[in-house]
């Protein structure tokens, strides 16, 4: 074995190696619709002169964002209930009451002159030490703090700090009070400054002998100290960074609450996942034998390595996170798909097996890492620009999409070259799957190649599709649920225990099947929807009486919106930026007519399913977001390959039409895309039999963007690039010949619309 090879093979011994390890010795962290977690609930209070209306819970709303950023909780939700409750769900936490003090405290920061004498607006305080002292009005507060930090304590401090850091007017605010207070001689108390949180002189040091009167501290920093505790500290770091709550909050509940999704569901899902991955590696080596087992094996090392990945990263990992994983999965089976499929061509050329696998992965290359690059384009900004669930796909997709180009270029390519270099593979290159070409590579071999000239045709029929698909949405709506528009919670205790598969049934005999249901703590049964009227309340207690010995309503209140206000704000801004960034790669990298083809094949395949949903009345919540995002990312895979070979054999076949060069390309392609497709709805379609009413609905929008993705390829992504071609010029950038002198400029055209 070759040093370069060997140094590659120690690498990928070491990454599985230590992902191993890491996955052996650590789990990661499960959202709140897979794990449960905790749910704080709490209530706005007037505070004098401010009424405690939707607008201030609005305003406190944002305050607790930064601080429940500040605890460090993955993917929270916070979203108001009624006018004046906020509901809270943190999943994951390690210590809710430490939460529950963090979120109530309204942190009302000030910073003050210390008096040796009262005036008419001094205040007698408490110190930190328990001594009486004399304050003058506040010279700062919250609002001029830009940052604050925990830290351990300098020497010569006891206990941990908080390094807080002023905006530029609180710098100088800052700078003129030191100024002011330097003034007074050593030991006089008005050389003191107290830090009061809430009423509460937290700190109040004396100013050091070296800062001069009427100079000041320069830099718009100081530091906080009191003996913290490092807990101590972190905990009022959060309380200044966050801010200071416009009205007072009071904490009305707290409690444990099961999993969204069902711990029946999430058990279903795994039985499905295991179920339909078992079946893909099936597949795999019927169609690819050898070469197929190769890429099992691969998959399998992707799975270790993206699993210890989450764990190292610290992500919380929720259903959308779980779909930015199927999206990354079926990209990692289409590396090895593509690179098979490049492989049995170049043996069909030239019958070497080491040679042709070689040459495989370097036609599959591009194809390979363009369609990685514009997937990590939009997980990037996703991660970035969205929060909540969608940032969560953003996460789990940018590290699936690089977990899956180890899994394919690094790993599989060293399995196959030891592989083809044992000498009984030699002697039997049918064993490897590589030697033939498939049945549906030999059919398509006799199509022609000229079958997409009537582009217009394609792009016509396409659009009657996007047109009935879209009229579901004007004639039937879409059913938005209850994190769009906000509706009803009730909460139901009944006279005996019922376990969350009986309690799911019941709400389904009372006709409200399909609403999320969640077991709390403290045996209630609790069911949101925003459609629920008093006649299903009392539908709901009969149901869940008859199955647990009577029931009892002990909680009616509206809820607020999750979703729809983020997404308005961040996640469509996102998409938005992603798809531009995009198709602004693909016109780098291809042509600007390429990635306009690729972007108006996206639109029509969420059109589709978008429709789909509203035709058939099926809700749209955070599960189809998940779906979506995933369907969108597909698509745009599906089409960058199918280009990459456009340009691949536009490159050897300038004098052709490109109407015939295109057709050949998705005809060289339809194999991978038929197999690819295959094993990843195997995987779907194991989800929508086994994965129970709750993820029914999530595994039908992959299925349909998937089949619909694969189509709109061929059907709008290509016809509308052809169509484009013939009007804007057939040339590649930078391969546009000179003309001579004083010849038309404009390409001549044939009979049949073609650029020759």
């Amino acid at each position: 074995m070759k040093s370069p090879l060997l140094a590659r093979a120690l690498a990928a011994l070491v990454v599985v190696g230590g992902s191993a390890a890491v996955a052996a010795t650590g789990s990661p962290t499960l959202g709140l619709d897979l794990r449960g977690g905790t749910q704080i609930v709490l209530e706005t209070r007037d505070a004098p002169g401010i009424t405690a209306d939707s607008e201030a819970a609005d305003r406190v709303l944002e305050v607790l964002r930064g601080r429940v950023d500040g605890l460090g909780v993955a993917e929270p939700s916070l979203n108001r209930s009624g006018e004046r409750r906020i509901v809270v769900e943190l999943p994951g936490l390690q210590d809710p009451a430490e939460a529950a003090e963090v979120l109530g405290r309204t942190a009302q920061l000030t910073i003050r002159p210390v008096l040796n004498a009262p005036s008419a607006d001094s205040e007698q305080v408490v110190d930190d030490s328990g001594a009486p002292l004399l304050v003058g009005p506040p010279a700062l507060v919250g609002e001029d703090v830009e940052s604050a930090q925990s830290a351990a304590g300098s020497q010569g401090v006891i206990g941990s700090v908080v390094d807080v850091s002023f905006s530029g007017a609180g710098g100088e605010k800052w700078r003129q009070l030191t100024a002011e207070t330097a003034c007074a001689p050593a030991g006089d108390p008005a050389r003191r400054i107290a830090i009061v949180l809430d009423s509460q002189v937290i700190s109040s040091p004396q100013l050091d002998p070296s800062i001069g009167c009427g100079v000041g501290m320069l830099g718009g920093s100081t530091q906080i100290s009191g003996s913290f505790s490092v807990e101590q500290a972190r905990e009022l770091a959060v309380l200044i960074q966050g801010g200071a709550l416009p009205v007072p909050v009071e904490i009305i509940e707290q409690r444990t609450v099961g999993p969204t999704l069902g711990a029946s569901a999430i058990e279903a899902s795994v039985l499905a996942a295991l179920i339909g991955t078992a079946l893909t590696g099936v597949f795999l080596l019927v169609a690819y034998r050898l070469a197929g087992l190769v890429a099992v094996v691969a998959l399998a090392g992707y799975a270790l390595v993206a699993y210890a990945g989450l764990i190292a990263l610290g992500a919380t990992l929720t259903l959308p996170g779980l779909a930015g994983f199927v999206l990354a999965i079926g990209m990692a089976v289409d590396a090895n798909v593509l690179v098979a499929e490049r492989a049995r061509e170049e043996y069909a050329k030239r019958p070497r097996l080491e040679r042709a696998s070689e040459r495989g992965y370097k036609g599959a290359f591009t194809a390979v890492i363009d369609s990685a690059v514009t997937t990590l384009l939009a997980g990037a900004l996703l991660f970035w620009l969205a929060s909540g669930p969608v940032r969560g796909f953003g996460v789990t997709l940018t590290l699936g999409v690089v977990v899956s180009l180890f899994s394919a270029l690094v790993l599989s390519r060293l399995l196959t070259i030891w592989m083809l270099r044992r000498k009984v593979i030699r002697a039997h290159p049918a064993w490897t799957g590589l030697s033939t070409i498939g049945p549906v590579r030999r059919r398509l071999e006799k199509a022609d190649p000229g079958l997409l000239r009537p582009a217009g045709r394609y792009l016509a029929i396409s659009a009657l599709v996007v047109v009935a698909a879209l009229a579901g949405l004007a004639v039937r709506g879409l059913d938005l649920g209850v994190e769009f528009t906000g509706g009803r919670s009730v909460e139901f205790t009944t006279t005996n225990p019922v376990d969350a598969d009986a309690a799911r049934a019941a709400v389904a005999e009372a006709g409200l099947g399909g609403l999320p249901v969640q077991m709390t703590g403290d045996g209630g049964i609790s069911v949101r929807g925003n459609d629920i009227v008093d006649t299903d309340v009392a539908a709901l207690r009969e149901a869940l009486a008859a199955v647990g010995g009577g029931a009892e309503l002990e909680q009616d209140e509206l809820i607020g919106p999750s979703l729809g206000a983020e997404l308005a704000r961040g996640a469509l801004i996102a998409l938005a930026v992603a798809l531009a960034a995009q198709l602004i790669y693909l016109a780098v990298r291809f042509r600007w007519t390429y990635g306009a083809g690729a972007v108006a094949a996206l639109a029509a395949n969420v059109a589709i399913v978008v429709g789909w949903f509203a035709w058939t009345g099926r809700m749209i919540d955070g599960v189809f977001v998940a779906a979506l995002l995933t369907v969108i990312g597909y698509t745009v895979n599906d089409s960058v390959v199918v280009f990459d070979r456009v340009r691949a054999e536009r490159a050897t076949r300038r004098k052709e039409p490109f109407h015939r060069v295109a057709g050949s390309a998705v005809l060289s392609t339809l194999p991978r895309t038929v197999n690819t497709g295959l094993a990843t709805l195997v995987i779907l379609a194991a989800l929508l039999v086994l994965g129970g009413e709750t993820l029914a609905d999530f595994a039908l929008a992959l299925i349909l963007g998937i089949v619909a993705g694969t189509v709109s390829t061929v059907t709008v992504a290509v016809p509308l690039t052809i169509a484009l071609q013939r009007r804007f010029g057939d040339a590649e950038p930078g391969t546009r010949k000179k003309r001579p002198a004083g010849r038309p400029t404009r390409s001549p055209r044939r009979a049949d619309g073609a650029v020759v």
